[in-house]
């Protein structure tokens, strides 16, 4: 009933997919989507069940993937830390093997990466990154998609990073050396994006800018995220003080483009990352975008499982 090792196709970064595969991947959402709105029954996933694996707590995650599921015609097993304890009282590699044999589909929400790739290294179906501390890319998938509702191709333009270099910062810039586009960021010091860790290689993908205001000039998309990222919350205070010139503002969105737009991938704090009035003003698309990681994800599953369809 599974395939073999070498069919399965994983996703656990950005990178593990090709320019192709995301055009595919977006015109699928847009079709999905345009479904779900319509009110068009659309099962191809009949049959089939995605496991959950929660180490952070979640909403957007869990809400996107298991209505995507449901809408698809599947079902969902959620475990959270209590229920599955990875690599604690059983090792990742047991864990793998044994939910593997059960489902069809696995989404892990984790602290490190290494665990993930463990995982998958030891699974007989794809398993998908729900996010870790070094990479988001099912939240990548859904800002891009969301530009491209918008304003079109994404290819050559401009995404100013303002704040924490975290998973997010990490995961634009692998996208934008596959896609195409700029990334101008701006971080304070000690809290920069570590090439390594996002591994491009194409030093031209992106642009390192210490004040955030020249990183928003010109810029096509202004994107930034909580200064805490989960799992850092200690560093709370020392944060808040490091970061405090790194808050999104109306000067910041007014040295971007006219048509440029603000995205996060929430929870937001308002007046700590980003004004209220630039949150909840006309250039912000967050709401967009967080409905639209249900629909790439659906796209994504669909994917995974069963190829192109058509």
């Amino acid at each position: 009933m599974k395939p073999g090792h070498s069919l399965i196709k994983h996703y656990l970064q950005f990178k593990d997919l090709r320019a192709p595969e995301y055009a595919y991947l977006f015109e699928r959402a847009a079709i999905i989507k345009k479904r779900f709105k319509n009110y068009e029954k659309y099962q191809p996933l009949a049959d089939r069940t995605l496991a959950m694996i929660f180490e952070k707590a979640s909403t957007r995650t869990r809400v996107s993937f298991e209505a995507g599921m449901y809408q698809m015609g599947g079902s969902v097993v959620h475990l959270t830390t209590g229920d599955s304890q990875l690599g604690r009282s059983e090792p990742i590699e047991d864990s793998a093997k044994v939910i593997s044999r059960m489902v069809d589909l696995v989404m892990i929400r984790t602290y490190e990466q290494a665990k993930l790739t463990k995982f998958a290294a030891n699974s007989r179906v794809p398993v998908i990154n729900g996010l870790t501390n070094e990479y988001h890319p099912c939240q990548i998938l859904a800002d891009i998609f969301t530009y491209i509702e918008h304003r079109g191709s994404i290819q050559g333009k401009v995404v100013a990073w303002v704040g924490d270099g975290n998973n997010m910062a990490n995961t634009w810039l692998q996208a934008a050396e596959l896609l195409g586009f700029t990334v101008h960021v701006s971080t304070p010091n000690g809290y920069e994006v570590d090439p390594a860790v996002a591994g491009v290689s194409n030093p031209d993908c992106y642009k390192v800018f210490k004040d955030p205001m020249d990183a928003c000039r010109g810029a096509d998309l202004v994107t930034t995220d909580v200064w805490t990222s989960m799992g850092y919350e200690a560093e709370n205070e020392a944060r808040k003080k490091a970061f405090a010139d790194w808050c999104v503002d109306a000067e910041m969105m007014a040295v971007a483009k006219p048509d440029a737009l603000f995205m996060h991938c929430l929870p937001a704090h308002r007046g700590e990352e980003v004004e209220a009035d630039v949150i909840d003003g006309p250039q912000s698309v967050v709401w967009d975008e967080a409905e639209n990681r249900m629909h790439v994800q659906k796209a994504l599953m669909e994917y995974l499982l069963l190829g192109r369809i058509g």
